[in-house]
């Protein structure tokens, strides 16, 4: 019997639960995910949703072959301190955010933790603003919260 490479017989077990986890290493996602690479890479370190102060509202353009100008906020991350772009979804959602409010982001949704759709670069929503829905806010069910 000659070409196995793997380990028969009775007494094999060991050598080939060694030689599997050995081998997982060369799975590209097994590694990233040992390895927290995803999760040192995100400003959400990993957590679904993080809560962040309003520095500015910006105005993205979309790419191509749309065109519009989809409104943003740039938010400052209360866990760590990073500055992310978070997308307001909704129609007239811009005037229910004024700087220095407190909002939660969350993830968009596009493939793989990257962006979703036409925006480039942007890779969160705004979903709470001072501890009220934002889309509670845009269909009149709630007032806006002071802080």
């Amino acid at each position: 019997m000659t070409g196995s490479k793997s380990p028969k017989g009775e007494y094999a077990a060991r050598k080939l639960l060694q030689k599997r986890q050995e081998l997982k290493w060369s799975d590209r996602y097994y590694k990233r995910r040992l390895l927290r690479l995803d999760e040192k890479a995100d400003p959400l370190g990993g957590s679904p949703q993080a809560r962040g102060i309003v520095l500015e509202k910006v105005g993205i353009e979309s790419k191509q072959p749309n065109s519009a100008i989809r409104k943003a906020v740039r938010i400052q991350l209360v866990k760590n301190g990073k500055q992310i772009t978070a997308f307001l979804p909704g129609d007239g959602a811009l005037n229910f955010v004024d700087e220095h409010d407190e909002v939660i982001v969350e993830g968009i949704g596009g493939a793989r933790g990257r962006s979703f759709g036409d925006l480039p670069g942007v890779r969160w929503k705004v979903i709470k603003v001072n501890n009220v829905s934002l889309d509670a806010m845009l269909k009149g069910k709630k007032e806006k919260a002071q802080r």
